[in-house]
This record gives structure tokens, sequence and C-alpha cells, in this order.
């Protein structure tokens, strides 16, 4: 006897299993489907080149409607389902049909996700899940305006290109720091937002969306930050659920979705559930590959034949965005017991990434040439021992040999107008073309005949390698010192090519310099934060992952693991009042230690970590902000007290202190920099072993720098002298400037000072006064955004996860 077959939906899953069903039992059903959608079958994988124009939707269809005559099935298009009698075995359409069933399929998919926000139900305001989303948003982009698309996920960014093809201005919104973030690592999220913005979409990153606005229409999308983007349509694409809430109400055994086994049966025996709606084994699938082994296992149990199993293997991504090539698959998150294999190719745009667990492939993740991909899943799925192959592994199936890989090749990849020397102006160009044609051989012949690398030297290193391009053999150029064994790049080259190629964000530098790791390491990524931060203050936002712990919550820690605070006290002046809420704050905190320090300051010791931003909140209502103890920055200008009380004080030492100290306050620099004015020769505040001193004199000020009282020993260097206070804040502040700009980090002052050379620092800042006013300009410029209390920030909650106590478990209640 024929039995009954109830299907509801129509995607891609059931379509794949009433394919398998028909070829195994096709007299066993007689089947009716309810599609909720007004249509027959279709491949929604390819609704994004629909999208864009690539294909119509007559090209996607996979089942038509002569399919369905041809088989018997009955197709209800339209027609939701509303309900399920269990009892009855019967199925209720909105259309008010009503059909028995005596084994029911349910494959009801997804639904998308709908971020809660003012405005989520304005007209314009669409989701990206089927074809009438699709139309929508074609008729939507008619009018070429501007569309947000929220969420830079698989769908958001298909979406995206899709609209950019129909003409309209577009940009893509996505909370995380990087685009795809559960399928692709920092590296190829870089290079992927390249990618699309190199078509001319715009994409904002940590972009937390706060309304949509509009007036009884979408009009824009306002950001937490208060930014408001212009919008007429506005694509959410961040996310589906499954779309369960038919099968709860019927009372099935409901989790994140529908609990099946692994035969794609429910808590009912006569009742099975496949696709996105359906969770099996503890896991929900949005991909078509694992949904099409559900619909196999599910054809393969209703034809009552061969007992399939589903079983979960992970499924590669892929990017459908024509021109952008991108593979991931597996598990590429960090371990201590994961190894990888890295490679880059800057100018080709590759990236190409192997985790190994055990000499054995786990996760794959590839940019810009994905033809080996299949190859790395096979060896993955058959954990394959790759020892023997470990050394070609990265370059693929078809590799017979080993190379390594090229040095030169950041540099190799620069344009002839890339800037060298930026003390000169020396492009790449230039250098090249005067080696070739004046023969040049030596260092000191490229300075003599072009001027690069004849000034500060910071660019020293990249001279040398463009000649040993240019020469070949010919050139045998100094040793560098890498940064770390991360790079075969140094310190200066990092930096002279970050300007050059303005490059912006880590992830930027680590793919265009071919860093040989994914992510850099302890020794580079805090370097590389400080250069970004350095070189464009106004468009890199500080990288707090990539600090050292005393940096990342504004404070020392000591050998216990608590914590010490440093309120800031200019030029080392205080109050009753200040001193007031110190002994306050150090009462209401049982904090064990007080000490004063030879910087002036108080320093309170013993401080619980998640007790410092209720600490830096009691002092920051008494006016004290972050004494910066901890950081690669201003730390403290110490002064004597002047011509205020002293009988030998020639000027007012205390007064200029505090100025500087107020004006620099909040800078980051390469190493921790520490000041002193002096108000008489005496030198009471010890000016003359400070990274920068004054010392106030008759005629004027006279600046010292480069001096070292710690592990070193040394007196300082005499910059100059100027005779008025003005012009002492704009020599110093010029100066550290020069520093900030040129030094290594960890690079004290006094060390860069030797390397550079003393006369070449006094010349630019003492006898090139445009060339000092720049620098005083850029120091301006860039203490607009560093000017922010990080104590305050952090009372105000944020990075409020870093001072949060770990849970302790109690594993003796636990067993109990």
């Amino acid at each position: 006897m024929t039995e009954k077959l109830v299907i509801i939906g129509n995607g891609m899953a059931p379509g794949r299993m009433l394919e398998h069903l028909l070829e195994a039992a096709p007299d066993r059903y007689r089947i009716t489907i309810f599609n909720a959608e007004p249509r027959v079958n279709y491949d929604r994988i390819m609704l994004s080149p629909v999208l864009s124009g690539e294909k119509q939707f007559e090209e996607i269809v996979i089942h038509g409607d002569g399919w369905y005559i041809k088989h018997g099935i009955t197709l209800y298009k339209g027609h939701r389902i509303v309900a399920i009698d269990r009892e009855a075995k019967t199925v209720t359409s909105d259309q008010g049909v009503t059909e028995p069933y005596d084994r029911l399929v349910i494959a009801t998919g997804s639904v998308p996700f709908i971020i809660p926000v003012p405005g989520n139900d304005l007209p314009g305001v669409l989701s990206y899940r089927d074809l009438d989303d699709v139309n929508a948003m074609l008729l939507a982009a008619q009018s070429r305006a501007k569309a947000v698309v929220i969420g830079g996920g698989l769908l958001g960014l298909e979406a995206a290109a899709g609209l950019k093809e129909r003409g309209m201005d577009v940009t893509v919104l996505h909370v995380m720091p990087t685009l795809m973030e559960r399928q692709l690592d920092p590296a190829a999220g870089y290079l992927l937002q390249k990618a699309v913005e190199a078509r001319g979409i715009k994409v904002i990153t940590k972009a937390n969306t706060k309304a949509i606005v509009g007036n009884g229409k979408v009009e824009g999308v306002e950001l937490a930050d208060g930014t408001i983007i212009p919008a007429t349509l506005v694509v959410m694409a961040v996310g589906i659920r499954p779309n369960a809430g038919l099968a709860k109400e019927a009372g099935l055994a409901i989790n994140r979705g529908i609990v099946t086994d692994d035969r794609m049966q429910t808590s009912d025996p006569d009742i099975l559930a496949l696709g996105e709606c359906a969770e099996v084994g503890g896991h929900v699938y949005g991909l078509v590959a694992p949904l099409y082994e559900m619909a196999r296992v599910a054809a393969a149990g209703l034809a009552g034949g061969e007992d399939r199993r589903f079983v979960h293997s992970d499924t590669p991504t892929k990017l459908k965005v024509t021109g952008i090539d991108l593979y991931s698959i597996g598990d590429f998150a960090d371990g201590d017991d994961r190894e990888e294999i890295i490679l880059r190719d800057a100018s080709a745009g590759i990236y190409k990434r192997v985790i190994l667990q055990g000499n054995r492939i786990i996760g794959t993740v590839l940019f810009g040439e994905t033809g080996d991909g299949a190859w790395f899943n096979d060896l993955k799925k058959k954990e394959v021992d790759i020892s023997e192959m470990r050394d070609t592994l990265i370059f693929g199936q078809a590799f017979q040999g080993g190379a390594s890989a090229d040095p030169l090749a950041a540099v190799a990849a620069l344009a002839d107008d890339a800037e060298i020397c930026g003390c000169n102006g020396v492009c790449k160009g230039k250098i090249v073309s005067s080696i070739t044609a004046k023969g040049l051989t030596s260092l000191d012949d490229v300075r003599a005949h072009t001027k690069a690398s004849a000034s500060c030297g910071t660019c020293t290193g990249l001279v040398e390698k463009l000649m040993a391009l240019t020469l070949g053999d010919g050139y045998n150029p100094a040793a560098v010192q890498p940064m770390c064994s991360c790079t075969t790049l140094g310190h200066d080259e990092v930096r002279r090519l970050i300007k050059a190629t303005g490059l912006k964000t880590i992830p930027a530098v680590m793919q265009e310099l071919e860093w040989k790791t994914s992510c850099g390491c302890a020794k580079c990524r805090p370097a590389l934060n400080y250069y970004l931060v350095a070189d464009w203050p106004d468009e890199y936002a500080d990288d707090y992952q990539s600090r050292f712990i005393n940096e990342r919550v504004h404070a020392n820690i000591q050998k216990d693991g608590t914590y010490s605070v440093v309120p800031r006290m200019w030029g080392g002046v205080t109050s009753a009042k200040e001193l007031r809420a110190i002994a306050d704050v150090v009462d209401k905190f049982a904090i064990p230690t007080v000490k004063v320090t030879g910087g002036q300051r108080i320093d309170m010791l013993g401080i619980k970590k998640e007790d410092l931003p209720a600490v830096w909140a009691d002092l920051g209502q008494a006016g004290f902000v972050s004494g910066h103890a901890y950081a690669k920055g201003l730390r403290t200008v110490k002064t004597c007290v002047g011509t205020d009380w002293c009988r030998f004080g020639t000027q007012d030492s205390t007064g200029l202190g505090i100025r500087i100290e107020k004006f620099m306050w909040g800078s980051w620099t390469p190493a921790k920099v520490k000041m002193a004015v002096s108000g008489c020769p005496r030198n009471c505040a010890e000016a003359t072993c400070k990274d920068v001193g004054v010392v106030c004199v008759d005629s004027g000020y006279e600046i010292h720098f480069a001096g070292a009282a710690g592990l070193d020993i040394k007196g300082t260097e005499v910059l100059g002298l100027v005779r008025t206070e003005d012009e002492a804040l704009e020599a110093i502040v010029a100066l550290v400037q020069m520093y900030r700009e040129q030094a290594r980090y960890l690079e004290r002052i006094y060390k860069w000072a030797k390397r550079v050379g003393i006369e070449e620092i006094r010349r630019q800042i003492m006898e090139d006064p445009d060339r000092r006013k720049t620098y005083f300009d850029r120091f301006v410029f860039s203490q607009k955004f560093a000017q922010v209390d990080p104590w305050s920030e952090r009372v105000s909650g944020k990075d409020k996860h870093e001072f949060r106590p770990m849970a302790v478990a109690d594993f003796k209640e636990a067993a109990e």
C-alpha cells in the first residue's frame, strides 16, 4: 500500500532528498509538498549571482513544474503550514488545506536574525534569504542611491557585491574587527577587506549599530559612536536561526534546532527533520554540503534500504563574489599544541596558511590562490601524516621541490615612486636609476649621489636592499637584525615601508611585508602597534591585544600579582586636597604600601586587579589622571622650586615643568621618557641624566638630551640654548617627535641618538627652524588623539572584561 509522505518546505535539502528517494523507492510514497514561497525549488546559494546580474532566476531553478508533474508530486505553492496535529497525523496550511500523513519531513529552513534596534521595521529594511528579498533589493537598486549592509559574513558580502554591481553606493558594517571572522583568520580577513574595498565598497569594522533612522522610511544607520551613515536601503545579514517554531508548537524536542538523531529522526518516530532547521549531534548547519548529506540519510531511511547515518565533517567556506578567491576549512585557532605553515605573496595578493597538530592538517585558509583547497581538504579528512612533505606542503599538490622565501620581495614590490628616504625625499626609482647609470657599488656612493640614507640613517636597510636587488651578487649588504623570527625585515625597514606603502593596520603590515606567521608574536606585535600609532594617529585604532600587560591594564604588575597605581602630579606639585584623596583611597581599598618615587610622584602598591577601576574612579573625582608609570611614553617631568622659592633660581622651573608635562602627557613613545627641569646650574632636579632635561640659566634655557641613570649611566648631551619658554617647549617637543618617528621600539633616546648621530639631531632641531616646526606640528596633531585619560575610559567601562576576577570552581562541591 502506498504511504503518504508530506514535506513541509521545498528548499534545496528536501529537493535533494526527493531525488535520492525517487531513485531508491519511486513508488513507495504519495508525496505532497507545502512551500511557503509561491514558486518551485531553486538554488538559493546562487541568489547572489542573480542579485549581481550574472544570472537570471530561471537559470537557478532546480526542479521546474514539469518535474513535479512527471513524478506525481503535489506541490502547494505559497502555503505556509501553521499547525501539525501529531495525534491525527495531519498538517494544516494558512490557506486552509489539511493533509494527512504517514511520514512527515520538516524542512522549514532558517529565519534571518534581525538585530533589535529602533527602526528595524522601517520600510527599506530587508533581510537576505530568498528570491523575494532579492527582488526587493533589485527594485531599491534602481534608484542607484546608498545602501548599507549590516554584517560582514558570507551573505552580507555577497549582497554588498551584488548591490554594488547594480550601481548602488554600498557600505558594509561589521561589528567584529575583521570580516568573516568565524571562517577566516585575521590575515585572510584583512586581504578580504582589501579586495572588497577595491571593488568600491566601503567597509567599517568594529561598527556597532545603534539605530536605523528615518521618518516613515529608511534614511540612515546610526552607529554607537554617533556616526550616521546615509542609506535608502538597509540589508541585515547578521546571521540565521533554525526555523523551529512550528515543531516546538507540535511538541517535538527542540534545542537550537529541531533535535534529531543521526538518522534525521525527531522525537516523534513518524517525523524527520533536515536542513537548516535540524540539529543533529549538537550541530546546526547553514552550508549546503552537510544539508545534502542529511538529504541522503533521510532518503535512505524513508526508502527502508541501507542504514545510513549522518556524520559531522568540516565544510569548506567559499565566497561567491566574482574575482575574490577564498577557501577556508577546519580549525585555525591558535594553540600550544599546534603549528602553522605560512605562505604570503604580497604582490600577487596570495595568503596560504595550513594548521598542523601532530603532523596532521586540522585547518587551512587560502586567499588569492585556492586551487589546492580540495587537496588540503583531502589530506585533512584522511588525517595524512605530512612529515615527509612538510617542507613543500604549503606550495600545493603539484610542487616538486623547495625554495626559500625571497627576503627582498617586499622592497622589490614597491613602486618606483615610493619614498625611501623621508629626510631627503628620495624615491626608489631615483636610487635604482642612479645605481645603474653611475655604476654605484657602495652605500657611501649612493649617499653621495642621491642623499638617500645620508641624514638620519633610518632608511639605510632599505637602501641596502635596493642595492642588493639592483646589483645582485655584486653587493653584499650589511647584516640587518630582523625584528623577530616572524620577518626578515629590521625595525627601520618596517617603519619606512609602513609609511612608503601606506600600511595602516597590523594585518596589512604582516600581509604586504610577508610575515612568516599568521598573527605575529610578542616581539613584533607591540612594535607594529606603536609604529602605526605614531605614523597614523588619526586613523589607526590602538590594538589592545598588542600591548604588554602593564599597558593593557594601565598599572604596573607586581611580583605577587597585585598592581601599583601612580597618579599624575604635574611637575611633582600636589596639594592637601589631592593628598587627602590619595589617603582616602588607601584606606578604602586597604592598600598596604604607599611610597614616594624618584620622579616626585606617589606610588600605591598592592592593589587587586579587580579594584583598579574603582581606585581610578575615586582618584578621578579628585582630579587625577593616569601618571603613565607603566607606559612607553612620557612618565614624569621632575622639577625644582625655581624662582618661586629658591634663592638661586634663575627661571620658573616648576612652571615650565608643569607646562611641558601638561602639553606632552598621553603621547606614546618607543620607550619610556623621563624629563626634568632644574631652575639653576646646581641642577637639583637632576636634569642632566634624563632623556630630556632643561637647565635654567640667566640667559634662558639650556636643553639637554640622551642621558641615562638606570642599567646604563650616561650624562646628557647639550642640544642647544634658547631664550624663551616658548622656544624651549618647541625644541623639546620637536626632539621627542623626531625620536617618536625614527627610533626603534624599546630603543631609549640615548641609544637612538648614538645610532643616528648627535650632530644630525642638533642640525634638524636647532639649525633647521622649518623642520623643527614641522616636527612640532605633527606632535600637536597626534596629541588630539592621544590626550585621553585611560583611567577615565576604563571607569566608563572600556575593556571591563580585563578587570573581572576569574571564576573559581569548587571541584569538591561540584563532585557532590
